[in-house]
């Protein structure tokens, strides 16, 4: 993979507190926190990734050129490579330290195998990034992209001379996400990080839209050498880190607990918890043998665990790399052929509701609001490669890497 520097835009720290400007990428952003981000300065990005207003792409248009104009935004001295370090605290406590840096690579079909996809996207979002790119001649939000590297070249030989060193940006997110930000200009260093890529075979996990939209502007700007090459954020795979959040499914049609406890008992032998906690720890250990998923019903103060029958995946009829996710189970066997959802109906949330947290999860089911939800394990990083690999995709959200990309660290302009 072909791997360079960024000519970047960058916030100017001399005018304005980082904290005050950055955001989390646009498709997590509701109403109410996009409204708290307009209030919080004049110059977050929220105004460019998220503009209010019906002439919204000209609209963010205009704030980016008065930015430049004001020196609210500013150019780097000279090409460089962003390396990044986000620390925070599991819910365990655990500090958790995960690096990687941002950089451009070259945009690649997907039938090149040089970049694996592993989600459907959606039409939608790709006009709207495709809009807002065109109106503005910039992007604004990193690719996140994972490679794999054992020798981890790039932590010994670069990232150590770095991190002893004062970061160039220093900046919490509303998560309590610190993000440190160190600028690497120094042309031998990035002559390595270019050479470790340089082989490696890159997986998207998350910013599938941002990635398409990239290659159709880059399809439709052939004399543009510069837009030949998209912003990514890469991390190594044998980052211990790299934590992959499961997307739990909420059932918001209309279902009776024994409606339900019929039909996954079809398919799954269902054990009894009474204990969250347990319940919990019972799904990953579980899981780490055979398909394991969670399951909460309205009106009942039990917990469910169910483990896939012998036989039930291979009746389905999908390549085996997709067998073996519990997500293309629970798909196919339970909400398309059990509780009849069709695959538009899927795709859309119509009638279910895909959820990051497992807290909301819990309540939506304990409120009364849903019918019930499937607590999903904790996704496992060689099944998203052997099924990217095979030129496959998971469902439609199936994994959350976090913590998300601020979007204000860099802005990549695409001349």
């Amino acid at each position: 993979m072909e791997v360079k520097p960024l000519s970047a835009i960058v916030y100017n720290q001399d005018k304005i507190n980082m904290a005050d400007v950055v955001a989390p990428p646009y498709d997590v952003i509701d109403e109410k926190y996009q409204d708290e981000l307009y209030k919080r300065s004049d110059y977050n990005i929220v105004r460019l990734i998220l503009t209010k207003g019906e002439n919204r792409y000209n609209q963010a248009s205009q704030y980016f050129k008065e930015w430049l104009e004001k020196e609210v935004l500013i150019k780097t001295d000279k090409p460089a490579i962003f390396y990044i370090v986000q620390k925070y605290k599991n819910e365990k406590g655990k500090l958790i330290e995960r690096k990687g840096f941002i950089a451009r690579n070259k945009i690649e079909d997907f039938s090149s195998k040089k970049i694996l996809p592993h989600e459907y996207t959606m039409g939608g979002p790709k006009e709207d990034r495709f809009k807002l790119v065109s109106a503005t001649g910039a992007f604004f939000s990193q690719i996140f992209m994972v490679y794999d590297d054992k020798e981890q070249r790039i932590e010994k030989e670069v990232a150590s001379k770095y991190l002893s060193q004062k970061p160039y940006m220093d900046v919490m997110d509303d998560l309590g996400v610190q993000n440190l930000v160190y600028l690497i200009d120094d042309e031998k260093d990035i002559q390595i990080i270019s050479e470790v890529l340089s082989d490696k075979t890159l997986l998207i996990a998350d910013g599938h839209h941002r990635y398409e939209t990239s290659m159709r502007y880059a399809k439709e700007h052939p004399e543009n050498e510069y837009v030949q090459y998209v912003m990514s954020y890469f991390t190594n795979a044998q980052d211990e880190n790299l934590v992959i959040y499961p997307t739990h499914r909420i059932i918001e049609k209309k279902f009776t607990k024994d409606e339900i406890l019929s039909v996954v008992s079809k398919y799954y032998d269902v054990e009894t918890v009474s204990n969250k906690d347990e319940f919990l720890e019972k799904i990953e250990e579980e899981n780490k043998k055979q398909i394991t998923t969670g399951l909460i019903l309205r009106d009942d103060n039990n917990y469910y665990v169910l483990k896939l029958k012998e036989g039930a995946k291979e009746t389905i009829d999908t390549p085996k790399e997709l067998q073996e996710l519990d997500l293309t189970v629970l798909h196919e066997l339970i909400l398309k052929k059990e509780l009849k959802y069709t695959q538009e109906e899927l795709m859309a949330q119509n009638g279910i509701k895909y959820e990051k947290k497992e807290n909301v999860s819990f309540e939506s089911v304990k409120s009364g609001n849903a019918s019930a939800c499937f607590i999903m394990a904790y996704p496992k990083m060689k099944d998203i490669i052997n099924i990217s690999s095979a030129g496959l995709r998971m469902p439609q959200k199936s994994t959350y890497f976090y913590p998300k990309l601020l979007s204000g660290i860099v802005i990549n302009p695409l001349s």
